[in-house]
This record gives structure tokens, sequence and C-alpha cells, in this order.
């Protein structure tokens, strides 16, 4: 079986904000006057925690990463307190993988947010069974761009290795798709816009009612 495997945080759903408001709690915490920006800091954001506990205290003039350590399971605890406040998925995103599902292709979740607040958060958007095949950054002994949580998340779906693809947003989703020799189709309606056609991926995806189009061409 073909499958189509997700990115989740910046591909299917746009955590942007939330993810900031919980690395901003830390700053608060810290008692420190950095604050990140929702807007100019998603690209940040969709890197993951410790990506913004570094940019933070960058910001601070400090290059601290046991800080970074000590900081970020306070940062996962702020994040599930405010984990769906902000969060949305983007336009279109169900109707592909419905439609996708509906074409005979399998799919499934491959994310570095931990697998536990993944799992919450696709219960508080009500996608959760549309997606029973789950891979978070600690589901396995490592985390992409080690291509062995894709291959995980192939499996769960259903699908077979050589007959999957992978939809992200970073060079993070860009290597894990070159490390597993997998297409990879980058969305270009996150923070860096058209530019992660310079990460070079098989294909760009500009908005998702394309997406099922796309994965048949990508996967013939």
């Amino acid at each position: 079986m073909r499958s189509v495997i997700f990115d989740l945080d910046g591909t299917l759903a746009d955590t942007s904000a939330d993810l900031i408001a919980a690395a901003n709690a830390c700053f608060d915490a810290m008692g420190a006057d950095v604050r990140l920006d929702p807007a100019a800091d998603a690209g940040i954001a969709f890197r993951g925690g410790r990506a913004m506990l570094r940019a933070g205290l960058a910001r601070m003039g400090r290059e601290d990463e046991p800080e970074v350590d000590r900081w970020y399971p306070r940062l996962l605890d702020a994040y599930e307190t405010c984990i769906d406040a902000e969060t949305a998925l983007y336009p279109g995103a169900m109707e592909a993988v419905a439609a996708l599902r509906e074409a005979g292709f399998a799919v499934g979740i491959c994310t570095n947010k931990p697998e536990r607040l993944a799992r919450l958060l696709l219960d508080r958007l009500d996608i959760a069974r549309t997606f029973p095949a789950l891979v978070g950054a600690d589901t396995l002994p490592v985390r992409k761009p080690d291509p062995a949580p894709f291959h995980e998340a192939v499996a769960r779906a259903g699908g077979a290795r050589g007959r999957a693809m992978l939809v992200g947003d970073t060079v993070t989703d860009r290597d894990t798709a070159r490390a597993a020799a997998a297409p990879v189709a980058l969305v270009t309606f996150g923070p860096e816009g058209r530019a992660v056609a310079d990460l070079s991926p098989d294909a760009l995806l500009d908005a998702y009612d394309a997406l099922p189009a796309l994965a048949a061409r990508l996967l013939p």
C-alpha cells in the first residue's frame, strides 16, 4: 500500500502561537525580559522547544545547554496547559487526507513532538481517529532526521517501504526523507514560505487541495 506520512507542527497544524506562549512562560519564570514573537519567531517554534529556549537564551547573551535541558521539561508542562489555545489545522488539510484515504493511500504522522503531547493535540483537534499511526520524538530511541521514525510510521500505517512519501516543512523533514530514500514535499504556507525551495525537495505544496494529485505523481 502507498502511504503519505505527515509532519505535525507547521505541516498539518499551525501550532506556533501555543509553542511560543510556552517558551515565553519559561522566560517569565526566569525573570527575563526576552520574549519570542508569535509571528516573527514561528520558524523557531517549528524547530522545537529546545530551539525556542536556545533562541531566548541567546538573546540574553547566554549559550547554556545545561540551562536548556533544565527548562525543557517546564516548557513541556507549560505547553500542555495551552496546547490548543490558538492552534488550528491548515486549510484543506483534512479534506486532502480524506481524499488520499479514498484513493487507497495509508496515512500517518511522524513528528518530533513528544508522543504524549502529539496524541493529546490530535485528540483536542478531533483527528486522532484519522491518524492511528503516530510516531513521536520519544517513540523510538532516535528521532527525525534519523529515518527509523519515518519507517516506523509507514509500518504502523500499513504501508510499504519504497511506496511512501513525507510531507513536511523544514530541513529536518527533507533530511529524514533523504535518509529514508523517500520523496518529500515541503509546504510553502509556513513561515519560510517558498524559501523551502532552497532545500531542493521533490515537490512544493502550496495548498492542500493539490496533495492527492501530487502524491499520485510521486508514488505512481
